[in-house]
């Protein structure tokens, strides 16, 4: 074999090797809902950063800031898991916060690749999300959207933290919320 074909072919491996040992990609996940009432009527059931009342799955919420950047809340979830969560930006006017999650509690731990590793209530990673209310005209259009990564960053990620786990929760969590604000706005 000549030193062409070798590098040739040491170059094809790598690059094979490389593209298949890629960390974990950045996620996105859009709900949108549209709600028969007024847009204040439905901010007003949300704007409160420390109030997640709203949302089935919030067994009580703890804060503190209000609605000041920077302000926290502490989500106690039905199942007992927590979330802890810091205000990035809030904007009466336009109806909208952005927040991103700092802590949350471990959901059970599992065995991969030779290691414990602790599943997340949610199973994400630098999770960054934004919640909107427009009017549209005596009704509403709320939009909640978040980028994440999946829990488990590193490579060969196991069913409990890959992409699929992660999406699945968040959409689940937002259709979850926007169903419900739904419900209580349109009362």
């Amino acid at each position: 074999m000549n030193k062409k074909t070798l590098g040739i072919s040491l170059l094809a491996f790598l690059f094979v090797a490389v593209a298949q040992a890629h960390g974990p990609v950045r996620q996105k996940v859009e709900e949108e809902i549209t709600i028969n009432a007024p847009a204040q009527k439905v901010w007003d059931i949300i704007k409160n950063f420390n109030d997640m009342s709203w949302h089935p799955s919030a067994k009580s919420t703890t804060g503190q800031g209000g609605n000041d950047k920077g302000a926290t809340r502490t989500i106690t979830l039905q199942n007992g898991g927590t979330i802890t969560e810091e205000l990035k930006k809030y904007d009466d006017a336009d109806k909208s916060y952005s927040y991103k999650i700092t802590e949350m509690s471990t959901a059970k731990t599992i065995s991969h690749a030779g290691a414990e590793e602790k599943v997340p209530v949610l199973p994400v990673d630098n999770y960054a999300a934004t919640i909107q209310v427009e009017d549209k005209g005596g009704s509403s259009s709320v939009s909640w959207k978040a980028g994440f990564y999946r829990a488990y960053t590193n490579n060969n990620p196991p069913p409990e933290m890959n992409e699929e786990a992660a999406n699945t929760a968040v959409k689940a969590v937002f259709n979850e919320g926007l169903d419900n604000l739904k419900k209580l706005a349109e009362k």
